[in-house]
């Protein structure tokens, strides 16, 4: 009688590449609706709710309905395929939370920045913030019900962008939008080269 054993020179399953994103943007753009959109897991939230002691430095013009904000951070995350998993920070929107931002930037691949086109002017500090540490990024026009619609090249001069920083428009609350921009981002970096820097969270 003939017994079979198994092939123990069998390599093991190579593990998938598993990297950081950052979603950023200003107050109430949709960053938390976007990571919880696209997560495979639970996504973890550090949400509180809004009190009249903020109101002097929460702008709500345009996002009246807004209840609550993210105090630290947002966490997700996404496989894409068997050999790339995308790990998702999303950062707080506020000023005063901006010393959290170093800290959830070390080790990105890069970064989603979030707009809304009723308050572009939002976008300029994190814009500012990943050019000024050449870390590739994406805009992704969240299309609010009811807001102006634009053309990413219309949305592209505002910014004054440069030529090679994606646009692309989206609905935050779509899983298959937020995935399309995830990606856009990835493929943003390895084109810049920032592919090639230490993958993190590996």
């Amino acid at each position: 009688m003939a017994f079979g054993r198994s092939d123990r020179r069998r390599s093991a399953a190579v593990a998938p590449m598993t990297l950081k994103i950052l979603v950023a943007g200003g107050f109430g753009v949709g960053k938390t609706t976007l990571v919880g959109a696209v997560s495979e897991i639970q996504p973890l939230r550090t949400e509180e709710r809004l009190t009249e002691a903020g109101r002097p430095v929460d702008d709500l013009d345009g996002v009246e309905a807004k209840t609550t904000t993210t105090v630290a951070m947002d966490f997700g995350r996404i496989t894409v395929n068997e050999g790339l998993v995308l790990y998702l920070f999303g950062t707080p929107g506020q000023d005063r939370f901006w010393f959290l931002w170093d800290e959830l930037a070390r080790g990105a691949l890069g970064a989603v920045v979030l707009a809304d086109t009723r308050r572009l002017a939002d976008s300029f500090s994190a814009i500012d913030y990943f050019e000024r540490r050449g870390l590739p990024f994406t805009v992704a026009v969240n299309c609010f019900d009811g807001a102006d619609r634009y053309p990413p090249q219309a949305v592209r001069d505002a910014l004054d962008l440069a030529p090679e920083v994606p646009v692309v428009l989206c609905d935050a609350r779509s899983k298959d939008d937020a995935r399309d921009v995830l990606i856009s981002v990835v493929e943003h970096a390895r084109e810049t080269g920032a592919g090639r820097r230490e993958p993190a969270l590996s």
